[in-house]
């Protein structure tokens, strides 16, 4: 039994192979930053799904270095890999990319290189997976990347956080978790171009509960202002981001205003998408390979940079055994790449 690990800042997220097959995915809600206790609890959650001994081998990615918590990445490596060692029986193997794996106790020493790799462990097993060439979107609840891959081998020589926001290849806004202020100073509301609050009212969930886009599956943390999410709470948290109440206006132009902040990151992202696809030279027949639980945005972006077709990493890729575990596969691709990674060296 392999399981991979996806350990993140705000979610934990895990699958289950055999065989080369993806049985199981999960995701639990893991606010990091709050104290490595919750990452304990996930941990638990997931023994308990899945009967765990000896033999067991496990593959893990990070991001979860990056949290307040830790004083620095180290000491965020060094602290995730000893508390897997201690809760987790079992092989650990820790994703390291290009400077291969290593276990618990060289993960400290080898930090630079474990540290936020979760992107390339999907960007390298979609590369193996596909001829010719591409572009990994994987729009999560935070973040999104965008990965080209030809050939094989992942093109981007870009390793770390800061080096990938400079090439536009991390792009800090995701379909959840994001404010919505961040997505531009101004909105469009009733014809006019409005300065927007930025405070943190809202966030890019309300906009896509509002729209029907986004899984409830998937919108795992507290509103902004930690009140219901029904389409009334959700309304008078988008009103309040232009000084409104919701009683101000009706449905149709709430709907409306999420649609212009929708139009807003949209735009973003496709800008960030097209500077990567010609800082790598992909030509009109590349695939777009979208993850995430924002993949609803794949077709759009895609189109918007000019790719031939879209895939789905867990749909397409992660010979999931159901529909519903393709689903997960999607939205927790890293666990499932690295995981398979993992079989392929061992192989």
């Amino acid at each position: 039994m392999l399981i991979g690990w996806d350990i993140g800042g705000a979610h934990l997220k895990a699958s289950l192979l055999r065989d080369g097959g993806t049985l199981d995915v999960a995701q639990w809600a893991c606010p990091l930053w709050q104290g490595l206790s919750h990452l304990e609890q996930g941990l638990q959650a997931a023994r308990e799904r899945w009967p765990m001994d000896g033999r067991t081998r496990h593959a893990v990615t990070m991001t979860g270095e990056m949290v307040d918590l830790f004083e620095h990445r180290e000491a965020g490596v060094a602290a995730i890999a000893a508390l897997l060692a201690e809760r987790l029986p079992g092989t650990l193997h820790f994703f390291g990319g290009d400077a291969g794996w290593c276990g618990p106790q060289q993960a400290a020493s080898r930090w630079q290189a474990i540290a936020s790799a979760n992107w390339l462990a999907t960007a390298m097993d979609a590369a193996a997976e596909l001829d010719g060439e591409g572009l990994l979107v994987d729009i999560g609840s935070t973040t999104t990347d965008l990965i080209a891959f030809r050939a094989g081998a992942v093109l981007t020589r870009a390793r770390s956080d800061v080096q990938r926001l400079a090439s536009g290849e991390l792009v800090y806004q995701g379909v959840v978790r994001t404010p919505l202020c961040a997505l531009g100073p101004r909105v469009a509301w009733r014809g006019e171009r409005l300065n927007v609050m930025n405070e943190w009212f809202a966030t890019t969930a309300d906009v896509y509960r509002l729209t029907g886009e986004l899984d409830p599956a998937h919108d795992l943390y507290p509103a902004a202002d930690n009140a219901t999410k029904d389409r009334a709470a959700t309304c008078k948290r988008l009103a309040r981001m232009i000084g409104l109440d919701a009683r101000e206006a009706g449905e149709a132009e709430w709907l409306a205003f999420a649609r212009a902040w929708r139009a807003a990151q949209l735009a973003e992202i496709a800008g960030q998408l097209k500077r990567v696809v010609a800082l790598h030279g992909l030509g009109g027949g590349a695939v777009a390979v979208g993850a995430g639980c924002g993949d609803f945005l794949l077709d759009e972006l895609a189109a918007a940079g000019g790719l031939a077709r879209s895939l789905g990493y867990g749909r397409d890729l992660a010979r999931a055994a159901t529909l519903p575990v393709a689903g997960w596969a999607q939205v927790c691709a890293p666990s499932v790449a690295v995981a398979r990674l993992l079989e392929r060296e061992l192989r």
